[in-house]
């Protein structure tokens, strides 16, 4: 029996939430971490935990300097950087233009 049209998965649905971070893969994405943290990089892999592997990341840490109370900023490059799940607070896939 042939395949219909109808039979298909559409690979641009989205019906649960990782289906919008499938939708991310290797393409670059924003990820707020726990402990005032941000990375930006090109996801390769994800899993139901949120464990994400990246390549070329950014990383930028704020630290809140208590003496005088300025907001100071740690820019950290990474070749490839493995980020477990229970840090991630929210994962953004890239703007459409």
């Amino acid at each position: 029996m042939a395949d219909t049209g109808a039979d298909q998965l559409d690979d641009t649905i989205v019906s649960e939430p990782l289906d919008l971070v499938r939708l991310s893969l290797n393409e670059r994405v924003f990820v707020k971490l726990k402990g005032d943290r941000e990375i930006r990089g090109r996801l390769h892999a994800y899993d139901s935990h949120c464990n994400l592997v990246l390549s070329d990341v950014e990383e930028t840490v704020y630290i809140m300097d208590d003496e005088d109370e300025d907001l100071k900023t740690i820019q950290k490059q990474s070749e490839m950087l493995f980020v477990r799940g229970d840090a991630v607070v929210l994962i953004s896939p890239p703007t459409q233009s």
